[in-house]
């Protein structure tokens, strides 16, 4: 591996090397236990660059070590590959060339090929590990995803976590398994033919086992504040090393453990004022980490700012949302584009508070949505107070990652309900056609490819302190909806710290062989099939589709590539009645060019208790009646 880190402890065949970053500090000492129990306290040398460091010979992997700052500690290593005791703990000394990696022609996942599927290591199987997942790729294989994206996993306190309250960002967490079990799931997806890619919190840590601030002063600033408090120093004094920092620990779960994309947490909550904003930088280091590999980076931004995804070579202008990093391109490959479920809520769920209330849900500004990329391009947000996006034309559709359900929209619900528990399974099946026929890059959130009874609640598992403030607060937080506005109604919110509510959280793996389950599993495999196999599909410009409201309840969709089959998705989101395509643009006659149906979301391989619509393709273009929501999938041969 020709990697070298500038952090951590680093084995080799003389012993370890060891550096840390530490500036105002006078003295800075390892506390070693070796694996045979011999115990030591070596002296580490300060450098000009603020950094201690040294070689200690006879080091090696599976000794644990601590620091001790100017007689204070002992301390965790910032940079420790491994907590096997807790965050709090010693750290251990890991050899990441020592793992036999068997995925050499592996060349990545490009974003035309991308789908998504999110999950949660410690919910998404009964054993709640690194193992554990990795054992269910076949599974996802069939499913007709292409990228497996893993919430959070770097060290947090307690055993279970979403994973944003991460402290230890280069340690694999304990709960989940060792380092090399990571490295077995990333290797066995690769083998597969699946990517890896993993979700990063740069801009905050948790509120327990925060030992930055312990090492230098320099981590954070007061100049720029977060939810969480104090920004992360990005642009301040002594910046360059918390730069270097956040940028190895990406760099470090490209090389270290070989996965294909990261995704970029709250990106919004990041501040940098400097010359060249953090992610700009971080997109071009991680691009180039990997010769001939395709490695992805992908925001979590709900300001919808287009220089995100612009190249560095292109000119944008600032906008709202804060920093613009000049005016060239940031040059990520994507982002969260939640406006698309936000309106598809709206629309079939009816939810109309908080950010909601931003959006109309109706089927035109659908339609703009899915055209568009995003909704806001610059109008007036009611939520936030002011005007929110900019223009997104000319980016790539893929470049949007859009879906019905992911681990905010589920979790950050008092109740943990996903969309289908709150909908019409007709109507479901007839938004996850528009999901997976759509140009933008579809991620799924487990289990919802069966319709999973399981909510996704929030939980945390921190000590009793902390915890009663977390549980306060997460029920405090919903006291302005009006279902939460009684203080006995918040009191039924799960409480995040009890066990119970992590384990609610699990995926019953049973259920995929019952119904309704089975049928909605059977059709997301066949449309994900279709995906992958359709030119119309995988075809991606913004001039191989269009989009339009048919009326209050219907949208059509329009894919085509060149001269091969055009297909039409003519999604029936509510209500019933006739559907006449005669006179739209999108479905001009073709001689000898008839229409056929590729299927219904009422089929009886998708629905427990169908009640197809009528389509009639007898005539100059196609006519459909529905009885209930549904979507029709048409083909119509190429020249």
């Amino acid at each position: 591996m020709s990697w070298q880190p500038t952090y951590g402890a680093w084995p080799g065949k003389d012993g370890a090397q060891f550096s840390v970053w530490a500036l105002n500090a006078r003295l800075v000492e390892v506390i070693l236990k070796r694996t045979d129990g011999a115990k030591s306290v070596q002296l580490l040398q300060k450098n000009s660059d603020g950094t201690f460091g040294g070689l200690l010979p006879g080091v090696g992997p599976g000794d644990r070590y601590r620091y001790r700052v100017d007689g204070q500690g002992p301390f965790p290593d910032p940079a420790s590959r491994f907590q096997p005791e807790g965050v709090h703990g010693p750290s251990e000394v890991i050899d990441p060339t020592r793992f036999n990696w068997t995925d050499a022609s592996w060349r990545g996942i490009g974003l035309d090929d991308l789908i998504i599927y999110e999950l949660h290591v410690g919910t998404f199987t009964p054993e709640g590990t690194f193992a554990g997942v990795a054992g269910r790729l076949p599974y996802l294989k069939q499913l007709g995803v292409t990228a497996v994206e893993l919430m959070p996993v770097a060290d947090f306190p307690g055993q279970r976590n979403w994973g944003y309250d991460g402290v230890s960002l280069f340690a694999p967490a304990r709960c989940y398994g060792r380092p090399d079990d990571l490295r077995r799931l990333v290797d066995e997806a690769h083998r597969l033919g699946l990517g890896v890619i993993l979700d990063v919190v740069y801009n905050h840590l948790g509120p327990d086992g925060n030992y930055l601030g312990v090492y230098s002063p320099y981590y954070f600033t007061e100049r720029h504040h977060t939810a969480w408090g104090a920004a992360v120093n990005f642009d301040g004094e002594h910046s360059e090393p918390v730069r270097r920092f956040f940028i190895e620990n990406a760099l470090h779960w490209v090389h270290e453990y070989h996965v294909d994309g990261l995704r970029l947490d709250a990106t919004h909550a990041i501040a940098d004022d400097g010359p060249r904003h953090i992610l700009a930088e971080l997109a071009e280091r991680v691009h180039g980490a990997v010769p001939g590999k395709s490695i992805l980076v992908i925001a979590e931004d709900h300001r919808n700012l287009a220089h995100m995804v612009k190249s560095p070579a292109s000119s944008s202008h600032p906008c709202e949302g804060g920093d613009t990093g000049g005016v060239n391109g940031w040059g990520l490959d994507a982002v969260w584009a939640d406006d698309f479920h936000h309106q598809i809520r709206r629309l079939l769920a009816g939810d109309h508070e908080g950010y909601y209330r931003d959006f109309s849900g109706s089927t035109a500004d659908l339609a703009a949505t899915l055209r568009q990329g995003w909704f806001f391009c610059g109008q007036f947000s009611e939520h936030l107070g002011a005007p929110r996006g900019s223009d997104p034309a000319g980016l790539p559709p893929r470049s949007f990652v859009i879906c019905l359900q992911n681990h905010d929209q589920i979790g950050n619900r008092a109740l943990g309900e996903r969309l289908h528990h709150q909908i019409d399974l007709a109507a479901y099946r007839a938004a996850v056609v528009l999901l997976l026929c759509a140009p933008a890059t579809p991620l799924l959130f487990m289990g919802q490819e069966w319709a999973a009874s399981s909510p996704f609640l929030y939980f945390t598992n921190h000590h009793d302190e902390l915890g009663k403030l977390v549980t306060e607060g997460r029920r405090k937080e919903f006291r302005h909806f009006a279902a939460f506005s009684d203080p006995a109604a918040r009191a039924r919110i799960p409480d995040p710290q009890a066990e119970s509510t992590f384990v609610a959280s699990r995926l019953d793996w049973s259920e995929c062989e019952r119904e309704p389950h089975a049928s909605m599993l059977r059709l997301h495999r066949t449309l994900l099939r279709l995906r992958q196999t359709e030119p119309a599909l995988r075809s991606a410009t913004r001039e191989s589709f269009a989009v339009e409201a048919l009326d209050d309840g219907t949208i059509l969709l329009r894919r085509s590539a060149g001269p091969g089959p055009t297909l039409l998705a003519v999604c029936r989101l509510r209500g019933s009645g006739a559907v006449d395509l005669g006179g739209r643009d999108a479905v001009q006659p073709c001689a000898g060019k008839p229409w056929e149906t590729v299927l219904t979301t009422e089929d009886a391989a998708y629905s427990p208790d169908p009640c197809p619509p009528r389509v009639d393709l007898t005539g100059r273009a196609p006519v459909m009646h529905f009885a209930r929501p549904a979507a029709v999938l048409l083909r119509r041969p190429g020249l």
